[in-house]
């Protein structure tokens, strides 16, 4: 009796250490469970360049073997976090068949990690070459049409830009200025959102 009166009492006596202790593990298994992956210090989860290129050239090519894509740039710089790549005085061309070649250049540029979108700013300009021939017998074709801009966003499979920003078109018609605009090359569709001003004369067909 007195040696199970003794374990009790000393069993009373370590209650507190037990308990702190038991308290003490659970706080460290709640901090390992919402502690932050551990950071690599190779640069690759922050926003730091890898790779610096200079008279950038890249070009992609379709299922017949034919350029598709072409971008050049002054200097490029990769970014491994998101894959992206910031370019400066780029040139994109856009080729694709039966519909008229379409030429962006800008300042700058950042191509997202998925290669197909890119966003362009300063000076941005897009020419869109003249049809080929005319969609129609007897129609006459459509002549280059030039768009300037201050920021740009691109979206290379389907041959789209639009803008948020102030832009101007011109084209043999005349001149056409707005705010916003989305211009689809493979639909020959522009759309101008709001502010629209300018003139535009019917084009007179060739003489025959």
């Amino acid at each position: 009796m007195d040696r199970s009166r003794l374990l009790l009492d000393r069993l009373v006596a370590w209650s507190p250490v037990l308990l702190l202790g038991a308290l003490a593990a659970l706080t460290y298994w709640l901090d390992a469970q919402v502690q932050a992956p551990a950071v690599h210090r190779d640069g690759s989860s922050r926003h730091d360049p890898d790779l610096f290129l200079t008279d950038f050239k890249a070009v992609t090519f379709d299922s017949r073997g034919l350029p598709r894509e072409s971008l050049t740039a002054a200097s490029a710089r990769h970014f491994p976090d998101d894959d992206s790549a910031e370019v400066t005085d780029p040139k994109l061309s856009l080729t694709e068949p039966d519909h008229p070649k379409m030429t962006i250049t800008a300042d700058s540029g950042v191509i997202a990690g998925d290669r197909e979108h890119g966003d362009f700013k300063g000076h941005v300009k897009v020419l869109r070459d003249a049809d080929p021939a005319p969609a129609q017998p007897g129609e006459t074709p459509s002549g280059p049409v030039t768009l300037t801009t201050s920021l740009l966003h691109v979206d290379t499979q389907e041959a789209r830009v639009t803008t948020d920003q102030p832009v101007t078109i011109e084209e043999p018609r005349g001149i056409i200025q707005g705010r916003g605009l989305q211009f689809d090359n493979k639909a020959k569709r522009v759309r101008i959102e709001s502010h629209v001003s300018g003139t535009l004369s019917p084009q007179q067909p060739p003489a025959r």
